[in-house]
């Protein structure tokens, strides 16, 4: 085990609860920095896929967030008017590694959140500067204290602080596609299954997450662009006035502007995680586009391997090129095929539809085959 008791970790999203989390169930004891003043989260809703619940379990977690959100055992492929074009039962697909669960961000970080209890924590700060010498991180904080660390660990998201003064120049990339993010509710018993309905250059998807409620996410093909929140859900209920069926049903459960989230689809391939004492996990490391829905997933995964490689090496050195090592091929399988969703969900609405009747189902088992393997 290494022997350190200085980690700091900048982030309390997913990837810095539940890193903390792991780190405290073996015996270290970080301290975490949170920029935002209150614990509040942005988005709607998330997937937690089997292999993010399996670690989840692994930190005892997951049966809480089994509870708080919505077991999921199909994913729907359907067209704007919402024939089906491809159905994956996802428990045949994923075996034991775990059950598929829809959940809502508030009650996700709910959770991860109360694991992490006990973590020594800071709101309203954020790494303002840090350098290294001799195998030590000196950090300057936002609120001008300033202490030293054995390890230093970005998990501050895809507009990473840390990564930016670790010389690291990565930048967020626009994957050409807005996004607009809610939570509603409908009928009762509507929605048992995460669907995409697919139209010509957007989609919209439905996926329930407990408690009755539906996160609704319309993804429109174009240039980046400031959706003022004044008017937004007008403006999204003209954006699919074609679809049919349960998109209209959710679209017209929403009641306010407010309740809807905008912003754009970005990814990052930063090339090195690691600076010295320094390194990143989750999306400050490699943010990928949520085709595949397996952002927070792969920030679950790199914690626990974080954790463990951490708890059972003999130097912070080894452990951090191990972790390395050992995430990136994965990350990038992830990146690679949500890229690849993305771009056949933008085809000609004749040739992906066709595709999908003929070969949805095999394409799905093959991109996320992969990721039955322990990580």
């Amino acid at each position: 085990m290494v022997r350190s008791e200085r980690i700091l970790i900048a982030g309390g999203g997913i990837a810095g609860l539940t890193l903390a989390t792991a780190l405290r169930r073996r015996g270290f004891d970080p301290e975490l920095v949170e920029r935002s003043m209150t614990w509040d989260t942005v988005g709607a809703g998330i997937a937690v896929q089997p292999n993010g619940m399996r670690a989840l379990l692994a930190l005892g977690i997951g049966t809480a967030v089994k509870h708080l959100g919505a077991a999921i055992s199909h994913w729907l492929f359907c067209d704007h008017r919402g024939e089906v074009l491809c159905e994956i039962d996802l428990e045949k697909l994923w075996g034991d590694v775990g059950v598929f669960i829809g959940i809502e961000r508030v009650r996700l970080q709910a959770a991860l959140r109360s694991a992490a209890a006990g973590t020594r924590c800071r709101l309203g700060t954020w790494v303002a500067a840090l350098s290294q010498l001799g195998g030590c991180v000196s950090v300057v904080f936002s609120d001008s204290r300033a202490a030293e660390y054995d390890l230093v660990v970005g998990a501050d998201g895809i507009s990473s602080t840390v990564r930016r003064l670790a010389s690291n120049p990565s930048s967020p990339v626009y994957d050409g596609q807005m996004a607009w993010r809610s939570i509603a509710q409908i009928g009762p018993g509507s929605l048992q299954s995460l669907q995409f309905w697919l139209g010509d250059g957007c989609f919209f998807g439905l996926c329930p997450v407990g408690n009755g409620r539906t996160y609704g996410f319309g993804n429109v093909t174009g240039p980046r662009l400031q959706d003022p929140v004044q008017g937004r859900l007008g403006r999204l209920r003209d954006r699919f006035a074609g679809f049919g069926g349960l998109v209209h049903e959710y679209l017209a459960g929403l009641e306010r502007d407010e309740q809807i989230h905008c912003g754009p689809v970005e990814w990052l391939e930063a090339k090195e995680w690691r600076s010295g004492r320094v390194v990143l996990i989750g999306d400050a490391a490699h943010a990928s586009s949520p085709m595949m829905g397996q952002g927070g997933c792969m920030a679950m995964e790199d914690a626990v391997v974080l954790a463990e490689l951490l708890g059972s090496l003999d130097s912070v050195d080894n452990a951090v090129d191990a972790y390395v090592k050992r995430r990136r091929h994965r990350v990038d399988w992830v990146q690679q095929q949500s890229r690849a969703v993305g771009e056949s969900l933008g085809m000609q609405p004749g040739i992906r539809n066709a595709a999908l009747r003929e070969r949805g189902g095999k394409m799905f088992r093959q991109r996320f085959g992969p990721l039955l393997a322990v990580p």
